[in-house]
């Protein structure tokens, strides 16, 4: 009978508040910031502190990184799908802001996306990537529209100008491109950048677009208004060049933004520094340019007094110079606060809500320590007003521990052990200590031991979150704590033991001791025996029924010692790298060690035998453990992994994928229902054991499929990828990309032709058998479900992703599409599929239009579609045009029995709700005041 097991599955990830590769962006109502989290990303409430919203894709993956965010900031218009991520697969996503659930995954780009903007509109995304490509994305129809090419590096910015009508794109080949939407075509090339460029923007009002580089200066561009706005503007231009801005910082601009009103600009450097730049209206700029001008006409003036005796002369400046001076690009940029942080800088981002009173904007800055913080702008200094720090930790987690009801979470860091709730992800407690490299909770749960990498054993207090007790252990990092189990297996309060890399192996007792009379009994530990090795002790552990201990040392052995007398028993031999890792089995049979050397070898506990050694990862292991009561184990290692094996059997039985970096550490539950692991990305993330059933043999299939398709996306990407030459000047591409889903409709709509044509002759057949005198029934196809060919097919082709339906469509060889052709006539008196119809005749006609116009069969399709799809498509326009017209008569209605213009319902709904909160916050704020008043007068 072939075995079967339960599958784990990935339930939650925590410990990730700000993820560095990608920017942060406020939602549409302003309220809440929205920070990445490695595959996904949460809406923070800033005042709170706490996520309100999380949106996650399906199944967690390095390739679903979260790289780039963007928002329509319109609250009039915050409806489904106003927040759109890009990924690390290239694939933009777009969110419903109410649920948090995905709307459409559109897949165009062969890389990562690196830049992300919504039209004016909100209907239009524009996407930038590292492959070069500027994508156009119908937010509505969930469909590429088309793509530019033309940059030569990864385009690291987007802005639309003109209403929509103009877009501006950045990258690092050093030039700034205007592109023509309406004409698809490459207006401007603006040249100039000695280095590459990292960010753009234009101010709301659209008078000044800036650019940042690696260069010593902002370069400032004027924004064209009209076509015949100015004599010096060439025909096509649209930016030209206003002057530059002298930067503080030396190191590259990372990002460029202005605020809402655009009267600040920020410019953020890739490292702790952000220079926030005043913008003057035109009353000050001018007041300034004067000033600037009388200046310069009083050093004239003394120049020429001086040159009088040399006899040289000195041009005077003109009247008009004088009188009317131009501003010049320092007269309107004016540097007004340089912020400096503790940590490097890696997204900023503008508030788009009023700011406090008294203040000029709101700006909050992502950390590359996991961290948000939120600073107020006035024109004297920038204060912190908010932080969000405490649901994660500021480096890579290095342990794990549960307690013995699994309630309790314990993890350490370079600076702080936190204390989680493993079911919610809720941080409970947070206490600072030095670097921690291990970990356990004392029998009782009350207390917890740290070992650190300086050598000292810190005992947490759990309840009052406090370090109580730091003692000097070991002269050298502590690698290892392991508690002695009682005889039957559980955990005792016989004490615990600790590894260090100064060759000791120390075995500690608790204690329970008063400082004083008045204070309670804490606890402490003292050493009581100790193991001298020779060589650094990297990882110990203790057999369940607490008979033998295993040390692994750094020469690549593992001895095991008897726990009475510290005899030594035996040596486990065959590591060709130190051993980093090892657990022993609940029954004492099996010792299981993992290495450096990629390999978990699994050893018998009676002779010292290597059952098997196997190649479990593509890099170091880090931790192995086995669950409770089984021979099952799991292992992770620095290839990002979690895997799953039968230690009986030496079976690969299930690989868990999520992290985005090294896998440090593991804990599993006592029941083994569930599994923790700890990463180099910060998150934490827990995978349950679920009651689905899973088959050696069938996961083998799956990997190998896996495989399989990994090696057909990557020949597809090559075979799409970018030329070897430059590409051309301007050009427009298809935007989509052949994926495995595209395949699959192609696929799809193949077979329902070919079950169609079956149909169809059949039906013939059976006609003919009629006429003949042969009165049997007829049978129809089970696969269509009742529906006629024509309805089947039009089913199959509907259920095709919007995204997908023009590189399905390309798939498809000649034969097949003709055949589509031939139902498109009866398609479009289907109402509602008017669009669709259309949408497959031009993606048809773009692609076999040299075929078509040659085959004789297909002149009659075309003629007879010429004539009902423009009707078709005339009918349909004019039902929306009525449509329109009524409910722009429905709102003139409702505005006249309203006192407040229908368009401006929801955004008075917004302001509403925000002066109650301010309200609250100011009651909340007073009531606090007068506590404090009669505080301090009863104890005066």
């Amino acid at each position: 009978m072939v075995k079967a097991y339960l599958r784990y599955e990935p339930a939650i990830s925590f410990g990730v508040v700000a993820s560095p590769e990608s920017n942060v962006a406020y939602d549409p109502s302003g309220r809440l910031l929205l920070a990445a989290a490695l595959d996904r990303f949460a809406a923070w409430d800033l005042k709170r502190g706490l996520p309100s919203l999380s949106f996650a894709t399906a199944a967690p993956s390095p390739s679903l990184a979260v790289s780039c965010l963007a928002t329509f900031p319109s609250a009039a218009s915050a409806s489904a799908s106003s927040i759109a991520s890009g990924h690390a697969d290239g694939s933009i996503r777009l969110w419903d802001t109410e649920t948090g659930s995905c709307e459409a995954t559109l897949h165009g780009h062969r890389s990562a996306a690196s830049a992300l903007v919504f039209g004016p509109s909100g209907a239009i995304i524009a996407s930038g990537s590292k492959d070069c490509d500027i994508i156009l994305w119908d937010v509505v129809a969930q469909a590429g529209l088309y793509r530019l090419r033309g940059h030569r590096d990864q385009v690291t910015g987007l802005v639309f100008l003109d209403s929509g009508k103009k877009l501006v794109s950045c990258s690092k080949d050093k030039l700034i491109r205007v592109w023509d939407l309406d004409t698809q075509h490459c207006l401007q090339i603006v040249g100039g950048h000695r280095s590459e460029i990292w960010s753009i923007d234009v101010d709301p009002s659209e008078r000044f677009l800036v650019s940042g580089s690696a260069d010593q200066e902002l370069r400032v561009f004027t924004v064209r208004k009209s076509a015949e706005e100015g004599e010096d503007w060439s025909k096509w231009d649209m930016l030209k060049l206003f002057g530059e801005i002298p930067r503080q910082s030396k190191e590259r601009v990372a990002t460029v933004k202005f605020n809402k009103n655009g009267n600040l600009v920020a410019c953020q450097v890739a490292g702790k520094t952000v220079d926030i730049y005043r913008v003057l209206d035109e009353t000050e700029a001018a007041r300034k340019a004067k000033r600037r001008m009388h200046r310069k006409k009083e050093k004239t003036l003394a120049k020429s007094m001086a040159a009088e005796g040399n006899g040289t002369v000195i041009d005077p400046l003109s009247a008009q110079d004088l009188q009317n001076p131009t501003p010049v690009v320092t007269d309107i940029f004016k540097l007004l606060h340089v912020l400096r942080v503790n940590k490097k800088i890696c997204s900023v981002a503008f508030s788009p809500n009023n700011p406090p009173k008294g203040c000029l904007a709101t700006l909050s800055l992502s950390l590359n320590n996991n961290m948000l913080e939120t600073y107020s702008v006035d024109n004297e200094n920038v204060s912190k007003m908010y932080s969000i720090e405490m649901h994660g930790h500021r480096s890579d987690i290095r342990s794990l521990a549960l307690n013995s009801e699994d309630n309790l979470l314990m993890s350490t860091s370079h600076n702080a052990v936190k204390i989680w709730n493993p079911s919610t992800g809720d941080c409970l407690r947070t206490i600072d200590s030095d670097y921690g490299l291990c970990s356990a909770f004392v029998p009782g749960n009350r207390y917890a031991l740290v070992g650190t990498k300086s050598g000292t054993l810190e005992i947490i207090d759990i309840n009052s979150g406090s370090s109580i007790e730091v003692i000097e252990a070991h002269a050298g990092s502590i690698r290892s704590i392991v508690l002695i189990p009682n005889e039957d297996g559980t955990a005792g309060a016989r004490g615990f033991v600790t590894g260090s890399a100064d060759h000791d192996v120390k075995f500690w007792e608790y204690q329970l001791m008063q400082k004083s009379d008045n204070d309670s009994k804490q606890l402490s530990v003292t050493n009581v025996k100790t193991l001298k090795m020779n060589d650094d002790v990297l990882a110990v552990t203790i057999s369940p029924t607490g008979n033998h201990i295993a040390v692994a040392l750094l020469d690549g052995a593992v001895k095991v010692f008897t726990m009475d007398s510290l005899k030594f028993a035996l040596t486990l031999y065959g590591h060709k790298l130190p051993v980093l890792c090892m657990d022993i089995s609940s029954d004492g049979v099996l010792i299981v060690t993992g290495s450096a050397d990629k390999n978990l070898k699994i050893w018998g506990m009676d002779f010292g035998d290597c059952h098997k050694s196997i190649f479990a990862h593509t890099d170091s292991v880090m931790d192995v453990k086995f669950v409770s009561k089984t021979h099952y184990m799991f292992s992770v290692g620095k290839d990002r992994t979690v895997k799953y094996w039968d230690a009986d059997k030496f079976e690969l039985l299930l690989t868990l994928e999520g992290h985005h970096a090294e896998v440090w550490c593991l804990a599993i539950s006592s029941r083994g229902d569930f599994i923790v692991t700890g990463s180099h990305d910060r998150s934490i993330r827990r995978w349950d054991r679920t009651e689905e059933q899973l088959f050696i043999e069938e996961e083998q299939e799956k990997r190998l499929e896996e495989t399989f398709e990994a090696d057909l996306d990557s020949a597809m990407d090559h075979s799409y990828g970018q030329k070897d030459g430059a590409p051309d000047e301007g050009s427009v591409g298809v935007p989509g990309r052949k994926t495995k889903e595209t395949v699959t409709a192609a696929d799809a709509i193949i077979d329902a032709l070919d079950t169609a044509e079956e149909e169809v002759k059949r039906l013939d057949q059976h006609q003919e058998g009629q006429n003949n005198g042969n009165g049997t029934t007829f049978q129809p196809n089970v696969i269509m479900q009742g529906q006629s060919p024509l309805d089947y097919v039009l089913n199959v082709v509907s259920n095709v992703r919007p995204n997908d339906l023009e590189q399905a469509l390309l798939s498809l060889p000649f034969s097949d599409a003709l055949k589509i052709m031939s139902y498109l006539k009866e398609w479009s008196m289907v109402p509602l599929k008017v669009e669709l119809v259309c949408r497959v005749c031009l993606v048809l006609l773009q692609t076999h239009h040299s075929q078509l116009t040659t085959t004789p069969s297909a002149r009659s399709i075309l003629t007879e579609l010429k004539g009902i799809l423009y009707s078709r498509v005339k009918e349909c326009k004019d039902a929306i045009g009525f449509n329109l017209a009524a409910m722009d008569h429905i709102k003139e209605l409702l505005a006249m029995r309203s006192d407040a213009p229908f368009r401006d319902a929801r955004a008075k709904l917004m302001e509403i709700r925000q002066e109650q909160s301010r309200r609250s916050d100011r009651s909340d704020g007073a009531e606090k005041r007068k506590k404090k008043k009669r505080r301090t007068s009863g104890e005066s």
